[in-house]
């Protein structure tokens, strides 16, 4: 068989399932997700294999109106993540009404010389009558080579998509090892995983006026990892619910980053974690780099 590869840009507004979708066209968790929008900040690769073809999914942060630096990075990043792909697949939310954040996706999408593929989501929970007119719409207007219909969370046509990718990838080596599921370092994930939990086990808007960082990282001769992880919050008040009565909201989202990073890696994990305040990390270059992404004026 001949060898395929290529790129797939995903995109899609917040919240539209891309995290989830990657994960499930590569067959292991390679994005972190929760039921909060924005949940991707950085452009991570996915690396799905079908048949004789590797399929690099970029996964990139939903598309919405940026107003701090930190959003202004995020936005840049998907839209450089569509650039060259040889197909760009947009995933739209179904069972939501294309609102302001959707219809700036379409009008970026819509103009682009990739090859598209109309992905909707969450069909499962979308109103079935509305379902066909919302895609008979979108295709009429994005003129894309296929039109999908998928419940990304239970896996539901994730087949279909994945095989119509695999065929669509053009003809040349892989530039993966078959193993390799993604491009982000064990350094990246641990500090994602971490940052999945603030989340999962945090309310409002906190999850988003926070950040991971990894301090320090040592792989022990026991075959253990040592990771030192500092959160970094804006404000003093933020500090006190992200450490819970006696410590023990820092304590839980300890516990689950631990297990998740100690089953990412493979082997045992002792996590120290730490709360910073710091009102300026958005301005902190450094920290753009460690998470992935540029550095926007």
């Amino acid at each position: 068989m001949t060898e395929r590869c290529g790129l797939v840009a995903v995109l899609g507004a917040p919240n539209a399932g891309k995290s989830t979708l990657v994960n499930a066209l590569v067959g292991q968790k390679v994005a972190i997700v929760s039921p909060k929008a924005q949940t991707t900040r950085a452009r991570l690769m996915g690396i799905a294999i079908e048949g004789a073809s590797q399929i690099l999914l970029v996964d990139t942060p939903g598309i919405f109106a940026p107003r701090r630096r930190l959003d202004r990075a995020m936005v840049k990043a998907a839209w450089e993540g569509a650039e060259a792909a040889d197909r760009v697949l947009l995933v739209v939310d179904a069972a939501a009404k294309v609102g302001e954040r959707v219809e700036a996706v379409l009008q970026g999408v819509e103009g682009r010389p990739e090859p598209k593929i109309l992905m909707l989501n969450k069909v499962d929970i979308a109103r079935k009558e509305e379902l066909l007119v919302l895609a008979a719409r979108l295709a009429e207007r994005l003129q894309p080579e296929a039109v999908f219909m998928v419940s990304a969370s239970a896996g539901d046509g994730v087949r279909d998509v994945k095989r119509h990718l695999a065929e669509a990838m053009p003809e040349g080596p892989w530039h993966y090892p078959e193993d390799q599921l993604s491009d982000a370092t064990d350094r990246m994930v641990a500090a994602e995983l971490t940052r999945e939990q603030l989340y999962l086990q945090l309310h409002a808007e906190l999850p988003y006026a926070s950040a991971v960082e990894t301090e320090k990282w040592e792989d022990r001769k026991d075959g253990s990892t040592v990771i030192h992880q500092q959160i970094l919050i804006e404000r003093d008040s933020q500090k006190a619910i992200v450490l819970g009565k006696g410590g023990a909201k820092l304590k839980a989202i300890g516990a689950a980053a631990r297990e998740a990073i100690g089953e990412h890696l493979g082997r045992k994990v002792h996590l120290f974690l730490h709360v910073k305040v710091n009102p300026r990390w958005e301005e902190d270059r450094r920290l753009y780099r460690e998470i992935g992404l540029e550095w926007t004026d």
